[in-house]
This record gives structure tokens, C-alpha cells and sequence, in this order.
């Protein structure tokens, strides 16, 4: 057990992120998500029984955001949606992220198989036991340092 860290984080998600550059991308899963087959020999771990916003909570307590892009947070679009739809849980999870954002920052809603392209190219998944469909999200590493030197 360490101090400070949240219980969540267990030590190979730890070190999973730990692992990741800047710019990486994290895919968080819902439980419904065709993780192995796109995850084409990714890492992937499990969170069975954890929900989508406990997942982000505890992940986003040691990951920095990317500072260096528009939308740090991709979400996936529920299909069949009018523009600027948001499920609850969407919601409820991008309430917690956008605290992590710099001014200027948002996050993106994107397609379906849009998103699914996207993962191909992401670092690692970690799927969670969140059962709402359309329950996915991913995150961009940023950098954490001190600030250049002039």
C-alpha cells in the first residue's frame, strides 16, 4: 500500500502509467468493449465492478493531461445522436476531467468507428466493469517537469 495514491491504482495499472510517454494515449473502456480484438497485442487490464467515473477519478489523480493539444479527452459518440449529445454518464465523467483542462481545452466527441481507429493507435486499454453502452473514453498523457529554462 502506498500513501496518497488512490486504492484503485493497482500496481500494474501503476506502472502501465508510469510507462507511458508524453502524448500516449490511454483508452478507458466500458465492459461491453471489443478490447482484445482491437487492442492487437496492447496491454490491457481489467476493473471489473468499477464504474466508467471512478475509473477516470483515480486515473487522473496521477496523469497528466497533454497540454499541447485541443482536446486532450476523446469521448465516443452515441450513435444515432443529435450533435452536442451527452449521456449521463458522459456527463458525469467529463465533469471530472474538464477540471484537468487547461483554458482552451475541451473534449471531442468522436464516431464510433472513428474512435475505434483511434484505439488501434492508443498505448494501452484498461477496461472497466461500467455497463452504460457508449462508455468509453480516451486520454493523452502530457508531461509533467519543470518549465523550460529561458
Amino acid at each position: 500500500m502506498l500513501k496518497g495514491i488512490d486504492p484503485l491504482l493497482f500496481p500494474e495499472l501503476l506502472k502501465l502509467l508510469a510507462e507511458m510517454g508524453h502524448d500516449d494515449a490511454l483508452v478507458l473502456a466500458d465492459a461491453n468493449f471489443t478490447a482484445m480484438s482491437l487492442g492487437g497485442g496492447k496491454p490491457v487490464l481489467r476493473l471489473p465492478g468499477v464504474g466508467m467515473a471512478r475509473t477516470v477519478q483515480a486515473v487522473t489523480s496521477v496523469l497528466a493531461l497533454a497540454a499541447d493539444v485541443t482536446h486532450p479527452v476523446a469521448y465516443m459518440q452515441v450513435s444515432d445522436s443529435p450533435a452536442g449529445y451527452r449521456s449521463a454518464l458522459q456527463r458525469e465523467v467529463l465533469a471530472c476531467v474538464e477540471r484537468e483542462l487547461l483554458p482552451g481545452q475541451s473534449a471531442e466527441a468522436v464516431e464510433r468507428y472513428a474512435f475505434y481507429e483511434r484505439v488501434k493507435a492508443a498505448y494501452a486499454i484498461v477496461v472497466t466493469g461500467e455497463a452504460q453502452p457508449f462508455g468509453n473514453f480516451i486520454l493523452r498523457k502530457g508531461a509533467v517537469g519543470d518549465n523550460l529554462r529561458p
